[in-house]
């Protein structure tokens, strides 16, 4: 029998062992919490060949440590503070960067306190199979445990707990290299604090341990050279300012405390919100917060205080009196800053300097003043920030901000990075690599923004590839967007079937030892098809339709049964949870979920048994809902259609077989389906979608745009689509109303349309109703010109940007009076109908499985708060995935255009030149929409022009009289792909031909 021992702690040792702390609860009450904590002294150090620690770990650290350090030739180990991670998690994630490293527990969960997303980083960098990592659990080993003394803040607790850990490990390092008898005893390698706290190196090297900052420790490193570059400005506090941030003024105010901040939001004094540069104008921005129905106008660097797009911000609201109207010229940041110096710029008495605050004081002293007050919006000014949005930003060198092009040069220079996007500002950064970084994409983060400093000041952190080569430009929109674009892990891959490829499902009976028949219908004879774009791969959804004895009809929709493969709480979940979708480029798609699942085995191929997830309803031949059921199925679809296949199938009068009567019946009920919904006050919006043709699956090379064509079977699986998302958005919330997923398009706010009707109401005489969705789709199928077709989808496009975006959101979380569907007209919405690509249907599959009694629902969609949390990523991701999309669109259609316009120019025909309507007008320019292309344009003027702000037109000099140009006429523009000669950044660029050539002023 095996003996067991008991051991009873001493009293003494609850000082050590026990952590107490206060805690506020959510209602405002304090607690006291006591939590216990077990030492050990066999926690292992993680070195190898350590003869007083025993691991079965095999991913060790050498024993000998690092030896190709100039300051530590007998060998070393690094152990980083926790602001190291905070500020220089680029350079510890470079590939370059690679001695073996200590990570404290102490560390790690100060980081996970302080910065999620640097948290998660530092997690996967510990299982990355390049870094050499060893995570030492300090706060559970006797001799490395300590507890915070009495008047000690938590963050001195923290440090003096990082060097006794750093003193531990020379002494056990120390230990564990005793001599062998006979031989010589060699020197031992170093434990090296690394810390950019200057009073921490004091102390530690009072304790006689060996500390040093970063920028001392890369200094002598083999690629010192391109490391430097890497280090934050943050924590760069030892380096020489720039002129332009040294003994200088302040350009901007200073923020206010956080707690003043947090004070005057509750007390309704100061409001928060997300700020949104104006895309027309870098010297405006806006602040929508739920206190006022228009967004608060921001008028001035100033008043802007530093703001980058995305942060968190709170905004002082000036009186009424002084509330302004947006200006309505476009004033183009290059254009203004163009002669600024890197270096330089920001010195007082500056020439330029002066002379680009008189430009920008002229432009704001402008036309805004002098609008109609009915324009005007509350006007505020930025007081302090709750969250930066700051990250890695693509940018390209400004090449005329470089002291010296040599690439033989090594020193060190101040220059301009320019954002790929235009709503963001230079970037002040230092690096040695400046003259090979030009003609290239690369990718650079914001570490500080000084009041004294009109830039913000970076770091470079890589390249990207060369300016135009598709590998660039793909991973910079990747980057740009946010979007998770690396490998599945080998955890991840583990999650899948072992059978791989082979994987079928089973046949029924004894044989089915995972027991997958269970609670599944056999729908194999089912007559089930599937209608997608060409070349689709992940097939989500199939349908069906049939005539029942009675009259009625029964109707299908077959949805991938994904959630039987992507199990809760899994790596594979985790990673798909991540992604929150499948990103779709022109020529690329980022899955959500490996290959083998989304192409393969959840993907409704035809003529192979699959796994589904079935709605089936009986409806009456006025498409009347009788009766809906859901069940997991096993189907085997017998065709896969394109859009147009399937509508000449149903068309082809010589074609009766089951297949084709099943589309027929589809399509009849689609069409009495589509006609109650508009009834009910659904809104056929537009978007303009275009159809990229390349040239080959090898090459990507775009040769031609066209229109993307509607048919009849586009509307006919849509409504389909929306039948089962709205049938199962019901279901769930009956089951769980605290936690259903559910999807909602709120109302917009009427004033989001005030600029749209006034433009309609002057320009063509039409009024817009916004009174409810019914009023609204009405009177958009009323804006019709008989002269041009094309009038009305102009209208609902911009009817479009008018609305507020859709969002996912767990039921128990908002008031059910707001769980519409705007767009839709439905009281209730989901999405179930692609799991395969988006993770929110995933979740919505475990809920309806979990309310028809197939599975339990997992703990974790029991949890509201934890629904609240994944559905804030999907939401962000999902956004993130619909602008990527559409930057690879135009990236696709600037290379088509400017292939059709250098072989228009071998042929010595005239450049590209396509028909477009004006959709805003400015007083030195006009926003153009070419609808062929799906792009929008700016024609801007450098003479002067008559403006007309109150009727939406710009009157501008032509070949014999002047020419009155509005918003909504129709004209021809030229269009161009050209370089920008200092950042080598292709745009495109429109100059009018009709109704007069732009080109002369």
């Amino acid at each position: 029998m095996v003996e067991i021992t008991i051991r009873k702690r001493p009293q003494t040792e609850a000082v050590i062992t026990q952590r107490k702390f206060f805690k506020k609860t959510a209602r405002g009450k304090v607690v006291k919490v006591l939590r216990e904590r077990y030492l050990r002294d066999d926690v292992a150090c993680g070195i190898e060949g350590c003869r007083e620690c025993s691991t079965e770990i095999s991913r060790l650290l050498p024993l000998s440590g690092s030896l190709e350090h100039d300051l530590f030739p007998n060998g070393h180990y690094i152990l980083p503070d926790t602001n190291v991670f905070l500020a220089q998690m680029d350079l510890i994630e470079s590939s370059l960067f690679n001695p073996p490293m200590i990570l404290l527990q102490t560390v790690l969960e100060e980081v996970r306190h302080r910065s999620l997303p640097l948290y998660n980083r530092l997690k996967a960098l510990t299982k990355s199979e390049d870094k050499q990592i060893w995570v030492f659990y300090n706060e559970y080993r006797s001799e490395t445990a300590i507890v915070r003394e009495e008047n000690e803040t938590p963050n001195d607790r923290n440090d003096r707990g990082i060097r006794t850990a750093a003193a531990w490990y020379n002494t056990h390092i120390s230990l564990t290299h005793t001599p062998v008898r006979g031989q010589k005893q060699m020197p031992h390698p170093t434990v090296v604090l690394i810390t950019e706290d200057a009073a921490n190196r004091q102390k530690a090297e009072k304790s006689g341990i060996v500390s040093v900052s970063v920028r001392r420790y890369v200094e002598t490193m083999k690629d010192a050279n391109v490391l430097l570059d890497l280090l934050s400005a943050e924590g760069s506090h030892n380096i020489e300012p720039t002129k332009a941030a040294a003994g200088r003024q302040a350009l901007y105010p200073d923020y206010l405390p956080t707690p003043t901040l947090i004070a005057g939001v509750k007390a309704g004094e100061l409001h928060q919100g997300h700020f949104n540069p104006n895309q027309y104008n870098y010297l405006e921005g806006s602040v929508p917060v739920p206190a006022f129905d228009k967004p608060i106008l921001l008028v001035g660097r100033e008043n802007m205080n530093r703001a980058v797009q995305g942060d968190i911000v709170v905004i002082e609201v000036f009186p009424e009196k002084d509330w302004k109207a947006p200006a309505d010229e476009v004033v183009d940041q290059e254009a203004m800053q163009k002669n600024d110096d890197a270096e330089d710029s920001g010195e007082e008495g500056d020439e330029n300097d002066e002379e680009v605050f008189s430009k920008e004081s002229r432009v704001l002293s402008g036309s805004s003043n002098q609008k109609p007050p009915s324009e005007r919006q509350p006007t505020g000014r930025i007081v302090g920030i709750i969250k930066r949005n700051w990250r890695a930003y693509v940018c390209h060198i400004d090449s005329t901000s470089l002291t010296s092009t040599l690439t033989t040069s090594l020193s060190t220079q101040t220059v301009f990075a320019t954002p790929v996007s235009r709503l963001l500002p230079r970037i002040r950064l230092r690096t040695r690599q400046a003259p090979t970084l030009l003609n290239q994409k690369i990718l650079v983060t914001i570490d500080r923004w000084d009041s004294t400093s009109r830039y913000p000041e970076g770091h470079f952190v890589r390249a990207l590839g060369q300016v135009e080569s598709k590998e660039a430009e793909q991973e910079s929109l990747l980057l740009e967007f946010e979007v998770p674009y690396r490998p599945f892990g080998k955890a991840i891959l583990d999650c899948l079937p072992p059978e791989g490829e082979q994987w079928v499902v089973p046949p029924k009976g004894e044989f089915d030892l995972q027991n997958i028949w269970r609670d599944r219908d056999d729908l194999r004879d089912v007559i089930v098809c599937s209608i997608d774009p060409p070349g689709c791969q992940d097939i989500d959804d199939a349908l069906h339709a049939k005539l029942l004895p009675n009259g009625n009809i029964e109707a299908g929709v077959h949805i991938a049964d994904v959630s039987h493969f992507v199990l809760p709480d899994n790596p594979m979940d985790s990673e798909a949870a991540a992604r929150g979708t499948t990103v779709y480029l022109v020529d690329n798609r980022i899955d959500m979920l490996p290959s083998l699942l989304g192409t393969n085995l959840c993907s409704l191929r035809p003529f192979v048994e699959r796994l589904a997830f079935s709605s089936i309803w009986e409806l009456t031949a006025d498409a009347e809902i009788v009766s809906v059921r859901f069940t997991k199925s096993v189907i085997k679809s017998k065709a896969a259609f394109t859009y147009e296949e399937a509508q000449i199938r149903k068309d082809d009068p010589n074609l009766h077989d089951e297949l084709t009567n099943s589309i027929r019946l589809l399509n009849s009920l689609a069409i009495k389906l589509k006609a109650k919904r508009m009834a009910a006050g659904a809104l056929n919006l537009a978007s303009p979608e275009v159809k990229i043709h390349l040239d080959s699956a090898e090459s990507s090379d775009p040769i031609d745009v066209e229109q993307k064509e509607l048919r009849e079977t586009n509307s006919l699986v849509e409504e389909f689509m929306l039948l089962a998302n709205i049938s199962v958005a019901r279901k769930i919330e009956e089951s769980f109303p605290q936690t259903a997923v559910l999807r909602r398009h709120l109302p917009p706010p009427k004033t989001n349309f005030e600029k749209l009707q006034d433009i309609l109401r002057k320009t063509k005489g039409f009024s817009l109703d916004v009174s409810s969705s019914g009023a609204l789709a009405a009177s958009l199928d009323e804006c019709v010109d008989a002269r041009e077709p094309a009038f009305n989808t102009l209208v609902r496009i911009m009817a479009t940007r008018c609305m507020l975006s859709a969002e996912y959101f767990s039921s128990g979380s908002v008031a059910k009076d707001t769980f519409g569907h705007y767009g839709l007209a439905s009281e209730i919405y989901t999405h179930f109908t692609s799991p395969i690509r988006r993770y929110a249907d995933v979740l919505v599959h475990r809920q309806l499985s979990a309310a028809i009694g197939s599975t339990p629902l997992h703990a974790t969609l029991h949890s509201k708060s934890h629904v609240e949390r994944v559905l804030d990523v999907v939401n962000r991701r999902h956004r993130m995935a619909q602008m990527a999309g559409r930057a690879s669109v135009e990236f696709y259609v600037g290379l088509a255009l400017k292939a059709r316009g250098e072989q228009a120019r071998a042929r010595g025909e005239p450049d590209v030149r396509e028909d477009a309507y004006v959709i805003r007008t400015f007083r030195n320019g006009v926003g153009v929409f070419v609808s062929k292309l799906g792009i929008e344009g700016l024609v801007t003027f450098k003479r002067e022009t008559q403006f007309d702000a109150e009727n939406y037109t710009i009157t501008v000099p032509g070949a014999k009289e002047e020419v009155k140009i509005s918003v909504f006429d129709k004209v021809v523009v030229r269009i161009e792909v050209e370089k920008d000669k200092n950042t080598q950044r292709g745009k495109v660029k429109m100059t009018l031909v009709e109704p007069v050539d732009s080109s002369a002023f």
